[in-house]
């Protein structure tokens, strides 16, 4: 039997990123099917986010991050444009987010469509992997779309059309985030029980070989 656990993902988020490729080979190696719950970065949900936040932890996270990728070979760069619109030295974030609400969108719709994981690890490496600038123009995403085998016109036309449907389904998945216990991201959710960060999945596997997990 497939067990399937929800995976709280934001596409600004660098250990969303970089949980990915570890997600991937345990979904390779297990029985185990991820459910994609994408919500918006927190920098978007709380506002005043930057200018409340330890000024140490920045930098940390960068360090942290940097290290991570190389740890597990994974290209990474700070995304250009950053997936947020916001004014670094100010901490100011701006009202209007066209990159992070557009790929958001996609994330959703692609989800509906059975494709979610595929998607993200896709749309997460054009932003954050370094191989391309400028991922919200041109055909990046849409090139993302079709390498998870979606049809892109129909998910591209969902995400443009029916905005504020798919923005109900990532406010429901933020509020489900929260009830399953945790703000952040990646979160992983196996049963009610919650798991955070991608340092956690050799946790969330243990669990689940309680509930009967199967390698493949």
């Amino acid at each position: 039997m497939t067990l399937t656990f929800d995976y709280y993902f934001s596409f600004r988020s660098p250990y969303s990123y970089l949980s990915t490729p570890q997600v991937e080979n345990l979904v390779a190696r297990y029985d185990i099917a991820p459910r994609m719950r994408f919500v918006l970065p927190i920098a978007v949900r709380i506002p005043g986010f930057f200018k409340q936040v330890n000024p140490l932890w920045p930098p940390y996270l960068l360090r942290d991050t940097f290290r991570i990728s190389q740890m597990h070979n994974i290209p990474y760069r700070w995304p250009r444009p950053d997936p947020i619109v916001m004014d670094y030295a100010a901490g100011d974030v701006a009202a209007e987010q066209p990159y992070i609400y557009r790929v958001t969108r996609l994330g959703v719709a692609a989800e509906r469509a059975g494709k979610g994981f595929a998607f993200a690890q896709r749309a997460s490496r054009a932003i954050w992997s370094g191989e391309v600038d400028d991922w919200h123009e041109g055909d990046h995403l849409t090139r993302a779309l079709v390498d998870a085998e979606l049809d892109a016109n129909a998910v591209e036309d969902l995400a443009a059309t029916h905005t504020a449907e798919l923005d109900a389904e990532v406010a429901t998945n933020e509020r489900e985030q929260k009830k399953a216990g945790h703000w952040g991201v990646p979160l992983f959710v196996f049963r009610d029980e919650p798991f955070f960060g991608q340092d956690r999945l050799d946790h969330l596997i243990w669990r689940m070989r309680h509930a009967g997990l199967q390698e493949r």
